[in-house]
């Protein structure tokens, strides 16, 4: 695994850090292709259950796309989208430690994430209209769903950045912490996510960001689906088993 991303096991969590402080984490070509490695990895990985992103440092989770490698000519861009991530449909829960400030492709990056701890301190936003760009990883499709569509205008089409405590009023963040604290609550999150069975996680993650886009009645459908296969697994079965039990559930994740 390449210097610019770091990884570490705890149980079923990993822990996936971009790691270019002095570059307030911007993501250069060789951070993209890592980060990218690094998430295929865990996706395949039958033993991690949970994911979390984080970025090396106090000042920014990241800052975007690497200007300075971008003008030499790299592209920070894989099959899966900016830095690896941003067009991924990564099937298990994927939590981002917002350790500083997202701006730009960094933002995007976080709001690719299926929830955020966020330091107190940190700021977020897509300002690159200000710079006569759009933003371009997701952030003008992703945001609107997020929050009311006002406020995704105002974000856009000023190029102003809004705080964490107003991130988490809009709920584009779980919980603000302070930022000695985001790693920790993070995975304290991760770790109650992987007391639970793996499978009906992944399932309900599934169901819940599909029926996004559909109508009620085929929502419906993909639920009844859903509910069936789980229903048939042998985690249900063990789940009711250890109940009865009383005794911890060892799940398998089928």
């Amino acid at each position: 695994m390449a210097d610019e991303v770091l990884r570490e096991r705890r149980g079923h969590v990993e822990i996936v850090t971009i790691n270019r402080p002095d570059a307030r984490n911007a993501i250069n070509r060789a951070t993209a292709v890592a980060l990218g490695e690094a998430l295929d990895d865990c996706e395949t990985d039958d033993d991690v259950w949970v994911v979390v992103l984080t970025a090396a440092g106090d000042k920014a989770f990241s800052a975007g796309m690497d200007l300075k490698a971008f003008a030499a000519g790299e592209f920070p861009i894989t099959d899966k989208g900016f830095g690896g991530i941003t067009q991924r449909d990564f099937p298990k829960p994927l939590i981002a430690a917002a350790n500083g400030s997202a701006l730009a492709g960094g933002f995007e990056i976080m709001i690719s994430c299926d929830m955020v701890i966020a330091a107190d301190h940190a700021k977020f936003g897509i300002p690159e209209a200000s710079r006569g760009l759009v933003a371009g990883a997701g952030g003008l499709i992703r945001l609107p769903k997020l929050v009311p569509l006002a406020v995704a205008y105002e974000m856009a089409l000023t190029a102003d950045p809004i705080n964490a405590q107003r991130a988490y009023e809009l709920g584009l963040v779980n919980h603000v912490v302070p930022g000695d604290q985001v790693l920790d609550t993070a995975i304290a999150l991760a770790e109650r996510i992987a007391k639970n069975a793996p499978l009906a996680v992944r399932t309900s993650k599934d169901v819940m960001k599909k029926s996004r886009e559909m109508s009620e009645k085929d929502s419906w459908v993909l639920n009844g689906e859903a509910f069936g296969m789980v229903g048939r697994s042998a985690d249900a079965l063990e789940g009711a088993t250890a109940f009865a039990q009383k005794r911890e559930p060892n799940w398998q994740g089928k």
